[in-house]
């Protein structure tokens, strides 16, 4: 699983970028916000790598909070990765949020690819999504990689925040201790 990439940017279009990694070029899908903060030659992004029978996609991402909003909306069912990279190109995180919050079906239906039927299901199965602001910061990166993937082993997130909870460390010690917690509940 690629999960991240840096290179060279050899070109760029507002909805792809093509990274020289060593003599490599990957051909890397982007939403509009991460093609307008591309600035300089040198890139490096978080990844979601999507594998399908005809072909081997990579979807980047400037901030990890895009590519959680980006992950968190594929697991919807009816959402595939061009609705989700839409949602990515029309909102940021913070904006997504508040409009999930919000539950406001008009701003979403303005997503391409989304009519009021899918605008009603992900408001309703995204109701709980937060933006950590400051998911830069190595702690809570960590934190939030660790919820991730507690979450992927199939535990409910408001159990893992309360495993998690007054834990820190790296993402391992924090998975190893959530665990823990979480064998007990």
């Amino acid at each position: 699983m690629i999960v991240g990439i840096e290179g060279i940017v050899e070109r760029k279009d507002p909805t792809f970028v093509h990274i020289n990694v060593n003599g490599l070029i990957y051909e890397v899908m982007v939403s509009f916000n991460t093609s307008n903060a591309i600035q300089e030659k040198r890139v490096k992004l978080f990844t979601t790598q999507i594998i399908r029978e005809d072909a081997h996609l990579l979807f980047g991402f400037m901030e990890m909070n895009e590519k959680k909003m980006f992950d968190t909306v594929l697991k919807i069912n009816g959402v595939g990765p061009k609705v989700g990279l839409a949602i990515c190109s029309t909102f940021t995180p913070e904006s997504f949020a508040r409009v999930v919050s919000a539950k406001d079906v008009g701003l979403l239906k303005r997503v391409p690819g989304i009519g009021p039927k899918a605008a009603s299901r992900i408001l309703v199965e995204l109701a709980d999504f937060i933006v950590d602001s400051s998911a830069d910061s190595s702690g809570n990166g960590s934190m939030m990689e660790a919820e991730m993937a507690l979450e992927s082993l199939g535990f409910k997130k408001e159990a893992i925040r309360k495993a998690l909870a007054g834990c820190s460390g790296d993402t391992a010690a924090l998975v190893k201790e959530g665990l823990k917690k979480l064998q007990r509940l």
